[in-house]
């Protein structure tokens, strides 16, 4: 039986891959502190021989160090997330997002197990590309401008897993996630798809920021973890960094009005300024598509998933929330 050690275990992507290693016969170890994520989320779990719940702080090294012992991967999801999140917490984010990578990474060396990245599709910042590959450049933004410290964070985690990688002879893998969502999630925190669809339900207007001409790409949290799964048990994986996602898109008021069809709402859409949705000096990209080129010639990665599809699983489980 392979052991993992989940950090953000809680989480909404940390949960979904407790509940698929558990599925598939692994035993885990979930460390969560409950500051973003919620323990309803693996309540289910508990009653499992080979799952463990750790209300703990990815901070606390002594902590992680006992967490990593006997582990064969360390899947590393803790992280502060969210724009509307990172925008109103910048220093525990960027501490959280640095130090704490730093903490759970020695562990895994320390320990001899593989370390497996969760990153993100803002490490490639102001890029203006349409669709980015993992060894495009990346463009940061002012410092002036606390979005872009996220970008900063999960890039110096990639550079330092890379460096453990090179210098430790460390097995790693680095996943950018490109806006995965799903059941679970929640809109507290800027994800986009989970605010439309609880106004939507609620009556209330969908909130569109800006001119709602930028475009996404949305991925089921399953195929997410499905890609991962396959890419974990691959040995031409190791060292290397993977785009993760669907490169089907949408633009956001196109997604607002799928949301209120699918629905069946009567909620307006209205439009937001960025100036009065975030600071003034917000700045956001046009495009946000990945390249999955990488993924799919490694271990044969598609998605699986339509928009569509992702948008009624995440209406029918907020449905359900409100019974």
């Amino acid at each position: 039986m392979k052991k993992a050690l989940v950090t953000g275990g809680a989480g909404f992507i940390g949960s979904h891959l407790c509940e698929h290693l558990v599925r598939s016969g692994w035993q885990v170890c979930a460390i969560d502190n409950l500051s973003t994520g919620r323990y309803e989320n693996i309540e289910h779990l508990e009653s499992k021989k080979q799952f463990r719940f750790v209300k703990g702080d990815i901070m606390d090294e002594k902590l992680v160090d006992r967490c990593a012992k006997g582990i064969d991967v360390v899947f590393h999801l803790a992280a502060a997330v969210g724009v509307r999140y990172i925008i109103d917490h910048p220093l525990e984010s960027m501490i959280t997002n640095v130090h704490g990578t730093e903490i759970v990474i020695r562990a895994a060396a320390k320990n001899k197990t593989m370390f497996v990245l969760a990153s993100t599709s803002e490490v490639y910042g102001k890029n203006e590309k349409v669709f980015f590959s993992e060894d495009d450049d990346r463009i940061e933004g002012s410092t002036t401008i606390s979005r872009w410290s996220y970008a900063c964070t999960k890039a110096l985690d990639e550079f330092m897993t890379l460096a453990y990688h090179r210098e430790k002879k460390l097995k790693t893998i680095i996943f950018r996630f490109f806006n995965t969502c799903g059941p679970r999630q929640t809109g507290r925190y800027g994800m986009v798809i989970p605010r439309f669809v609880t106004q939507a339900l609620e009556g209330k207007p969908i909130t569109v920021y800006g001119d709602g001409r930028q475009r996404r790409c949305f991925a089921y949290v399953g195929d997410v973890i499905d890609g991962m799964m396959r890419l974990v048990a691959c040995k031409d994986a190791v060292g290397k960094i993977f785009n993760i996602g669907t490169e089907e898109d949408s633009s956001i008021i196109e997604l607002a009005k799928r949301v209120k069809a699918l629905t069946k709402s009567s909620s307006t859409i209205k439009l937001i300024p960025y100036e009065d949705a975030f600071d003034k000096g917000f700045e956001d990209m046009r495009y946000r598509r990945p390249d999955l080129t990488r993924i799919f010639t490694t271990v044969g990665y598609e998605p699986k998933t339509s928009l569509d599809e992702l948008l009624k699983k995440v209406i029918d489980y907020y449905r359900n929330e409100s019974k």
